[in-house]
């Protein structure tokens, strides 16, 4: 019996991660927080019940006390302009035909993926006039909220040799950080790192797998205050 009501807590931590995070009149970072919240209180449910000795209904209620808390604190924050950046760049993306996505992460981080065919000529580390406006965008709201954070990450696919795809790689995400830099956003919020053929999205067997693999990832982050 008593392991029953342990269980029905980490149910009911479950269900106030959905419903926290669900209420119409939240912000977005207010709702990220709450799910953080009720994740945290599940999972430290789960660890006090198992951990119990004599009352595991009182050590799960602890553990999703303190799992609220930490689950609250932990990760990045998804707010209101984030959310309306998101919407103007995937306008802008979509208007310009260079077949840049952007979308929001699992982890509330805004992501814009820029297929290097695009944003690149074939071996080139030189940016195509092609992605000017969408960078300008983001410059502009990156200037307007210094909290955010930028990395970019670049890609190459398996064809060619480590010693070309990862200066390649790297000459990329610098590109795009100069870029950001001449419009203003100051150079210590924006890392860089070329990974070269790591992490494919798709078959290197096949050119549109090849193709898809050769790209630039720009992640835009605002870290969750302890």
């Amino acid at each position: 019996m008593k392991y029953r009501k342990s269980f029905a807590v980490v149910a009911s931590a479950a269900l106030l991660a959905t419903a926290l995070g669900g209420c119409a009149n939240m912000t977005e970072s207010q709702k990220s927080t709450a799910q953080g919240a009720g994740i945290g209180a599940a999972a430290g449910a789960v660890i006090g019940a198992l951990t119990a000795g004599g009352n595991p209904g009182k050590s799960a209620l602890t553990g999703a006390a303190a799992g609220a808390a930490v689950g609250a604190l932990g990760g990045y924050l998804w707010n209101q302009h984030l959310e309306q950046q998101k919407q103007q760049l995937q306008a802008q993306a979509q208007a310009s035909g260079t077949g840049v996505q952007v979308t929001q992460t699992q982890d509330n981080r805004l992501k814009i993926n820029v297929p290097a065919d695009a944003g690149f000529a074939t071996g080139s580390a030189y940016l195509n006039a092609r992605m000017y406006p969408i960078l300008e965008n983001l410059a502009t709201g990156l200037i307007q909220h210094p909290e955010e954070s930028v990395q970019v990450f670049g890609y190459t696919d398996s064809t060619g040799s480590d010693a070309i795809n990862y200066p390649l790689s790297e000459n990329r995400a610098l590109t795009v950080k100069n870029f950001l830099v001449s419009r203003g956003v100051a150079p210590q919020r924006i890392t860089t790192q070329g990974l070269g053929p790591q992490n494919p999205v798709a078959s290197n067997a096949t050119p549109e797998g090849r193709a898809a693999n050769r790209r630039v990832e720009i992640y835009i982050s605002v870290p969750a205050k302890p």
